[in-house]
């Protein structure tokens, strides 16, 4: 009897690699078959992490180049595929576009004519921009601010329109995400705090502290993505869009560094009261999702994600003293590809003639 097939594009960045864990965990009648051009590989922490977080079958290519027989026998789709963060799409604004919005849709539309049941995108909350006080929900209008968030909107409207009873699709809105992961990234702000704290034994806050940032454990995107790869359409519908996180889990930046500093009491916290106001700042409400998804609504603390990360890093091979120059800030991994000539000013591999 031939497994489930799922196809994780996108499953060799920070997300990937919990997801495949934790899908083995719980369905280890699927097969798990992974999509990745490679940019951020050798992005592990430590080596020993490699063989548990690998895909069952391994497959090496461009979104903007994908071959519709790879979609042969899969029952689901996971999009995780992205320029990742705002640093990066202002840098790279066309290939983010393209990357994460119109190959995104792409790749759906073939995924429907070649009879997968559901597709899963990785969406944002950051779709909310400057969102005030009040907690946003999905029926509240977005507001996008840099070409990352834009280029989710963008998906998520194209999305709507393909999904039907057959082909189930769901555009999930994460919170920041957050947590331990073999592919760690520590340009996301709990992340960062904690290499502060626990590297420099100082929080340096490059804002005034002041914009609200929904968090996520990287564990809980991987339960949520695990929800909608088997929901129904009664639960949400053919095309849904849902804020994925947890009321409790709203903070200020300056909040999560005082969490932090719980953990680790003896560290400083600075703030750049000269800092440009930061117009990113949203609070969510998250109500939808616990009611669509039931027992795979988040219930850890933070102080257990601060605690999973601190031994992330004691356990890494590298030399984190000065982390934001690491490969681990994505932007700096794409920036040294492209000084070495491996890929080109489109983030294209440069292959050997």
């Amino acid at each position: 009897m031939l497994k489930e097939k799922v196809l994780i594009i996108g499953n060799l960045g920070y997300i990937g690699p919990v997801l495949t864990d934790f899908l083995r965990l719980h369905r280890s009648d699927m097969q798990i078959v992974g999509y990745d051009t490679g940019f951020f590989e050798g992005c592990l922490v430590n080596h020993l992490f490699e063989n548990r977080f690998k895909a069952d079958v391994q497959i090496y290519g461009d979104v903007r180049s994908f071959d519709p027989s790879l979609l042969d026998g899969v029952s689901s789709v996971v999009y995780l595929a992205a320029i990742s963060n705002d640093p990066m799409g202002n840098v790279f604004e066309a290939q983010t576009l393209a990357i994460n919005k119109d190959c995104a849709v792409d790749i759906a539309r073939l995924s429907k004519e070649a009879g997968v049941e559901s597709f899963v995108f990785a969406s944002s909350c950051s779709t909310y921009g400057f969102g005030g006080d009040d907690a946003k929900s999905e029926g509240d209008s977005v507001n996008p601010l840099t070409a990352y968030a834009k280029s989710k909107v963008g998906a998520e409207l194209e999305l709507s329109r393909i999904a039907t009873e057959k082909f189930r699709v769901s555009c999930l809105r994460f919170a920041t995400a957050c947590g331990a992961s073999p592919r760690l990234r520590l340009d996301l702000v709990l992340n960062d705090f904690v290499a502060c704290a626990l590297l420099n034994s100082r929080i340096t806050i490059l804002s005034d502290g002041s914009p609200l940032r929904p968090l996520i454990d990287v564990k809980d995107m991987s339960q949520a993505i695990f929800w909608a790869m088997g929901r129904s359409v009664e639960s949400g519908g053919p095309d849904l869009v849902v804020n994925v996180g947890c009321n409790e889990w709203n903070f200020s930046v300056l909040e999560i560094a005082h969490c932090v500093k719980q953990s680790f009491p003896n560290i400083e916290i600075e703030i750049n009261e000269n800092a440009e106001p930061d117009k990113r700042s949203y609070k969510v409400d998250f109500s939808l999702y616990k009611a669509l998804a039931g027992d795979s609504y988040p219930r850890g603390t933070l102080a257990d994600s601060i605690c999973d990360l601190s031994s992330c890093i004691d356990s890494s091979e590298l030399d984190l003293s000065d982390f934001r120059k690491s490969h681990l800030m994505r932007l700096n991994t794409l920036r040294q590809l492209q000084e070495q000539k491996s890929l080109d000013s489109d983030l294209y591999w440069n292959r050997p003639a």
